[in-house]
């Protein structure tokens, strides 16, 4: 009986899931969940107040950012105390940047193929532009901004 190749070598998602660790893309993901109820939240009652839709996506967006990187500094990646806390908040300040790029992109093409778009629809748009920002997301919290060697470095007591 021979056993080819293919069936030892482990498929590309059991290798992804043992270097990503499945309990931290677990955590990732419902940090991910609790900062897009809140952006989303934040921009439909935003939108009412504020000029424009755009306007209440880069509020709103701000704000859930601060909240994920917090959530994901202590709860994801295991990071405790100050240490490199502001430059963490720069750092994903960066890659906010992809991701108010992306959720504007959405808004402005709902708004040129929808003349006026009802706030569920445009609530959608945002939704599905940050959908492929949210990987690169936790790209770079995993690789550049939470790394496991600076981690240890700004693990200090509380």
């Amino acid at each position: 009986m021979s056993v080819s190749w293919a069936e030892l070598r482990p498929s590309v998602v059991e290798r992804w899931a043992q270097s990503a660790g499945l309990g931290q893309v677990a955590r990732f993901a419902g940090v991910g969940v609790l900062s897009t109820i809140a952006h989303l939240s934040l921009f439909a009652l935003f939108q009412t107040i504020l000029e424009s839709s755009q306007v209440a996506n880069v509020a709103s967006l701000v704000i859930a950012t601060v909240l994920n990187t917090s959530l994901n500094r202590r709860w994801t990646f295991g990071v405790r105390g100050s240490g490199r806390l502001g430059i963490h908040h720069v750092q994903a300040l960066a890659v906010f940047v992809l991701t108010w790029g992306a959720s504007s992109l959405a808004l402005m093409l709902l708004h040129v193929a929808v003349a006026d778009p009802a706030p569920l629809l445009q609530v959608a748009s945002i939704l599905l532009g940050n959908a492929g920002a949210t990987v690169v997301r936790f790209v770079a919290m995993r690789h550049w901004i939470f790394k496991r060697h600076e981690v240890a470095a700004a693990a200090v007591p509380d």
